[in-house]
């Protein structure tokens, strides 16, 4: 293990491309390290102002070009360290969006001395360099890939400190709980150890407490990757058509014939800032088909998969029997879907303690109670502060070594929990970087973009 602050910066100037691949307005392209002024001032000529010194922070228009070849025309500026992204000299140039422009300029850049940029590489320096710590370096690739208000949510409290304040209150109060345990050790004389260990028992307590609240699977799981609901039923009770609905998009095929669902079908909505990922399933019934009986195996796996289970019936036909032993067997986070209640009603349900929600896949406004039952699920603390699966197994190891440090003290002298205290402080310390070995910073790092 080492301490961020330990860590040296790296001495090469390194460059990438850090905007998506493909065609757009406008390409970036990033350099950075101590050769990026002089890497800049070779590749990207100022109009008006040729031979002058670069003002650090100020956006000039100029042309790239190789020698006597114009490359395209752009905007370009220069960032001194430490007031830039890295810590380092930072240099980014605007242009054109076009894929071959932008390769060409970076290929510029490499010839000059530049090494070209690993996954997060530009991040990873962030950190190495103290401008953040490890918690938000993580944020910055978790705002990128959010992909609902809930999701962005947390990203930006990450990155604004929120793991961080927290992690250091917790490491404050294990520290206080150390140094208690330090004087006990020290002045045996002064204090006993019947008297360090009432002193320290309630602490630890505390402690514990405060990091298993903080570990919130459910609400995390939904913040990383959605409310996943299957939508379950037999055949041609209009699984597909309420998909369709709900999504506002033809992405199911809807047939009359039975069976025309043979594979999952997904599609997403947003509920509460938080991504609903809905999925369309087989027809559940007997069958001698064999790809339709894959499709239905693959269905009862999708329901036990699932947050929620939207159990769908046709009300203008009479219950079957595979509608009731899908009744029958409906885990507790399931609804009924009474659907087609544009014709004339048949269905007479048994009593059954699930919701159940007339519907018509035809009718938008009848689709709100499907809503309504689905923001149950959705339900996130935007007080909630630790969110990354890393961070939460750090929380579950230091609460674990608390766990086994409160059981020493409570029965043996309390000298003896000093190693479960510190390993407790050092899988705090893992969160914020305050103590990391390279394994770590290569696995957070190598889930970066290229140019972050």
């Amino acid at each position: 293990m080492m301490r961020a602050a330990e860590a040296a910066g790296p001495a090469d100037t390194i460059a990438a491309i850090a905007t998506p691949p493909g065609e757009g307005g406008i390409g970036i392209l990033r350099i950075s390290g101590p050769r990026a002024e002089e890497i800049l001032s070779g590749l990207f000529r100022r109009a008006g102002h040729a031979g002058e010194t670069w003002e650090s922070h100020r956006m000039y228009y100029g042309l790239v070009a190789d020698g006597g070849e114009t490359l395209d025309e752009g905007m370009a500026v220069l960032m001194r360290a430490p007031r830039s992204y890295t810590r380092e000299d930072v240099a980014e140039i605007q242009l054109h969006g076009g894929s071959y422009v932008l390769q060409r300029a970076a290929a510029l850049c490499l010839e000059r001395g530049a090494r070209l940029a690993e996954p997060g590489e530009f991040t990873r320096r962030a950190f190495l360099n103290g401008r953040i710590d490890l918690s938000r370096a993580e944020a910055v690739m978790r705002l990128i890939e959010a992909r609902g208000a809930q999701e962005h949510r947390a990203a930006v409290r990450e990155m604004r400190g929120g793991v961080t304040a927290f992690v250091r209150r917790a490491a404050d109060q294990l520290y206080e709980i150390q140094a208690g345990l330090a004087a006990c050790v020290d002045y045996p004389e002064e204090i006993s150890e019947e008297e360090g260990a009432a002193e320290m028992i309630p602490r630890l307590e505390k402690l514990i407490a405060l990091l298993r609240d903080a570990v919130q699977e459910r609400s995390s799981r939904l913040l990383r990757q959605g409310l996943r609901v299957a939508l379950a039923g037999r055949p041609n009770v209009g699984k597909s058509s309420l998909l369709n609905a709900l999504l506002g998009e033809e992405k199911a095929i809807v047939t009359a014939v039975p069976g025309t669902t043979r594979d999952l079908v997904t599609g997403e909505m947003t509920l509460e800032g938080v991504r609903v990922i809905l999925t369309d399933t087989a027809g559940l019934r007997e069958t001698g088909d064999e790809v339709e009986r894959i499709g239905v195996e693959r269905t009862r796996k999708a329901m036990e998969e699932s947050d929620a289970v939207l159990l769908v019936l046709d009300g203008s036909a009479p219950l079957q029997e595979e509608d009731l032993e899908l009744l029958r067997s409906l885990p507790e986070n399931a609804a009924v879907a009474v659907n087609k209640q544009d014709l004339p009603q048949r269905l007479t349900l048994p009593e059954t303690d699930r919701t159940v929600i007339p519907c018509c896949a035809k009718d938008p406004d009848s689709l709100e109670g499907i809503r309504a039952w689905l923001r149950r699920f959705t339900e996130i603390s935007d007080r909630m502060e630790v969110t990354q699966p890393r961070h939460l197994d750090a929380l579950r190891r230091a609460a674990g070594f608390l766990e086994s440090a409160l059981e020493t003290v409570r029965t043996l002298p309390p000298d003896l929990a000093a190693t479960d205290l510190q390993s407790a402080q050092s899988a705090l310390g893992e969160i914020t970087g305050d103590q990391v070995d390279e394994r770590l910073l290569d696995r957070i790092f190598s889930e970066f973009c290229v140019g972050k």
